[in-house]
């Protein structure tokens, strides 16, 4: 991803996403700078139609809507913060394909772990993706994930 692909991405992001959980430019651009080779995007010939936000993070520890990308020195996880795909891009195969590509980079750096915050009923297609609901967490870790105003599952997979 580029400082140039972010009108893309918010646009991308509200066609996806219910209106409380919208993230602000500035959150996304934060994000960009602060794990630039951890942000992706993917292209078709109308432009960019998907992206992906990640970050090295801990197992258990929950990104709060909104929240900084925290940078961990023991990171044993690639915390998957965001995936949206356009409407035009849908059923191609391209947030899967995205998110493998991740896992397979933080696999190659000895990452241990997966994680992520299934929102919008969408943890059955992080199921088929390898992930499973994790509910051992500490009480703000809760107060983080329920930030999210929707149902919301924290979900981890095994990358080894």
């Amino acid at each position: 991803m580029q400082v140039r692909d972010i009108p893309a991405v918010m646009s991308i992001q509200e066609e996806s996403y219910a209106a409380e959980i919208l993230e602000d430019e500035a959150v996304i651009r934060d994000r960009l700078a602060a794990f630039p080779r951890l942000a992706w995007v993917a292209e078709d010939e109308q432009g960019v139609c998907a992206y992906l936000f990640a970050y090295h993070s801990r197992v258990g520890k929950v990104t709060p809507l909104d929240g900084d990308f925290k940078q961990y020195p023991e990171a044993d996880c690639l915390y998957l913060h965001d995936l949206a795909v356009s409407r035009r891009a849908a059923g191609r195969g391209i947030g899967p394909a995205l998110v493998s590509r991740n896992l397979e980079q933080a696999s190659r750096q000895q990452i241990r772990y997966s994680a992520l915050v299934s929102v919008q009923e969408s943890e059955a297609f992080w199921s088929r993706l390898g992930y499973s609901a994790h509910t051992e967490l500490e009480p703000r870790q809760v107060d983080n994930l329920a930030s999210y105003r929707l149902p919301a599952v924290y979900m981890v997979r095994a990358l080894h």
